[in-house]
């Protein structure tokens, strides 16, 4: 395995494209690192615009569906935290084309950054885990992860991975 000088993560391991997939997500401190997961899609999108995905998305595969509903898709980034892009608790880190519309739409949306994005979050056991079609979704979901900043304890990171193990069989937001 390589690193790549301008992110400082993961190259090639000779399965990016065919299973993994990687995409540029903001870290701690706006910094860019290459977020991994198992590829769901017939695309990789990883530019200026980035659609999210929705129910019934053509581009979702077969396989790519039955990881996504489990969350099972999200299982390479144990990498990233073992490299310390992530950790297993906090904001989901969104692509880079959403972070570049809600910064402009969501006051301390950026915030989010002050802190590892995570694997699982605050908000994501709420409830706010897949897309956001509605602007007052995201709203929800940062409001959610601004709280989970101001309030962390190793206690609530504890709570917060109980309740993903309750939350990931309900599959509620994930296709």
């Amino acid at each position: 395995m390589s690193r790549d000088a301008d992110c400082g993560h993961i190259n090639s391991i000779g399965l990016t494209g065919l299973i993994l997939f990687r995409q540029i997500r903001k870290g701690i401190n706006g910094q860019p690192f290459r977020i991994l997961k198992f590829r769901t899609m017939s695309v990789m999108e990883d530019g200026a615009v980035v659609a999210q995905t929705t129910r019934k998305d053509a581009r979702v595969t077969r396989v790519g569906y039955l990881l996504r509903r489990a969350s099972i898709d999200e299982l390479p980034q144990l990498l990233n935290v073992l490299l310390g892009d992530m950790s297993i608790v906090g904001p989901r880190p969104h692509a880079m084309a959403h972070d570049n519309e809600y910064t402009n739409l969501i006051a301390n949306y950026s915030r989010r950054h002050h802190v590892k994005p995570g694997i699982t979050g605050w908000a994501q056991v709420n409830g706010f885990r897949g897309g956001t079609p509605e602007l007052t979704m995201m709203e929800r979901r940062v409001e959610l992860d601004l709280w989970y900043i101001a309030n962390w304890s190793l206690a609530l990171d504890f709570w917060i991975i109980v309740c993903t193990c309750f939350e990931l069989p309900r599959a509620r937001n994930a296709f």
